[in-house]
């Protein structure tokens, strides 16, 4: 027979043993017992102080979807000092601080959210750069346009070039890549980079270029953009079309007809018919276009 005083010890040693490994190990409820993105570290006031880089001076190509700003990658691409890749979203590579005490953590070793996800970012042009062999490196991402005082916080001693294309031709080449095109959204699209632009424009010390320019005058416009990199200007540059680029394909830059020929050709104008919004219209006079 089962004497009662050992059941009950029993009992309480496997109590005890289960509550220890409670805490040591916290019961799993599923996938909702992952901590809550609040501890990222999103609430906090505290802003970490820049970090050093490994890239001190990256280029950035600041430019509205549908502007040219593949062609210009590749142009800058075929200089011998010059890595341009495939656009390469930066702004869509996150950190996440999963526990409570994570960004108390990072506090401590003088980190944020936002600044760890600025070493990561330096990280992936570096190590971009390294492979390359070369000495300057360049993103062309046209959302890079949206976050650019972002950028500037992150590389202080970065270089910046704007690039234009009359908003009027960026709106009909969106509205001929799109299936049935929502006219009014992408009017909206295009307002909102060109005002990032004109921010940028008026904010930055960045070179200016137009897509117009750069396909009407090549080497003229390259020649400028090389004195701002402080590069001499090759001319191979010019024939892009002979060096490898990578694969042109959707989500990493241009992959029409038109950039895999491998020749500079004729910006296409904008439908002189077509009447812009009126920001849209002040903004195209503001960097040069004529608005009749």
């Amino acid at each position: 027979m089962r004497d009662p005083r050992m059941s009950a010890i029993g009992k309480g040693l496997r109590r005890r043993g289960r509550l220890m490994k409670e805490a040591v190990s916290p019961p799993r409820r599923g996938l909702d017992a992952v901590p809550s993105p609040r501890s990222s570290g999103e609430t906090s006031s505290y802003v970490a102080p820049c970090a050093p880089r490994l890239v001190d001076a990256p280029v950035f190509v600041l430019s509205s979807v549908r502007s040219g700003s593949t062609l210009l990658r590749v142009l800058l691409n075929s200089h011998s000092r010059i890595r341009a890749p495939h656009e390469m979203h930066l702004r869509t590579l996150h950190v996440e601080l999963s526990r409570d005490f994570s960004s108390e953590a990072m506090k401590a070793l003088e980190l944020d959210k936002q600044e760890l996800e600025h070493m990561l970012w330096d990280r992936v042009l570096h190590l971009e750069l390294a492979r390359s062999g070369k000495g300057v490196i360049v993103d062309k991402t046209p959302a890079n346009t949206l976050i650019w005082p972002r950028l500037h916080r992150c590389w202080p001693n970065a270089k910046y070039v704007v690039l234009l294309r009359h908003p009027g031709a960026v709106i009909a080449s969106l509205t001929s890549r799109r299936t049935d095109p929502d006219h009014e959204a992408i009017r909206a699209e295009v307002l909102e980079y060109a005002e990032k632009l004109e921010e940028a424009r008026l904010s930055l010390d960045a070179h200016v270029v137009t897509y117009e320019e750069l396909t009407a005058e090549p080497e003229k416009a390259t020649r400028a953009l090389c004195d701002y990199l402080g590069l001499s200007w090759e001319s191979g540059m010019l024939d892009y079309g002979s060096k490898d680029h990578g694969t042109f394909r959707p989500q990493l830059g241009d992959w029409s007809s038109t950039i895999k020929s491998g020749r500079i050709q004729p910006a296409r104008a904008a439908d002189p018919e077509a009447e812009l919004p009126p920001r849209l219209a002040e903004l195209a006079q503001a960097w040069g276009y004529r608005s009749d």
